[in-house]
């Protein structure tokens, strides 16, 4: 693991390593069932079948998730995509008449 120097980092910095974090952490899940299906999918074409033959279904790649665009004023692990219904945190915002790139990742 590396050591950072976390009182020595800028703002910018920090805020750019907080976004990479979160980033990661959202796409962590997808990223392992992916390897893990790319694995079996070898392993079943090595055997001279595809891995739909094996399960007796269609295996479809799932979509990634939607990057956050907006985040909680006062809970940073609270997000939104700006993707489907608003959530009430954002709607507040919006309706108390302040600017929603405040809000903006």
């Amino acid at each position: 693991m590396a050591d950072f120097n976390l009182e020595a980092m800028s703002i910018k910095e920090l805020r750019q390593m907080q976004k990479d974090l979160a980033k990661a952490i959202s796409t962590y899940d997808d990223r392992h069932k992916a390897e893990a299906r790319a694995k079996l999918d070898a392993i079943a074409k090595e055997m001279g079948y595809s891995l739909a033959d094996l399960i007796g279904a269609e295996v479809k790649a799932t979509r990634a998730l939607a990057v956050a665009k907006y985040r909680h004023p006062e809970n940073a692990a609270v997000t939104w995509s700006g993707r489907g219904r608003k959530p009430q945190w954002f709607a507040d915002h919006v309706n108390a008449g302040k600017d929603p790139g405040l809000l903006a990742i």
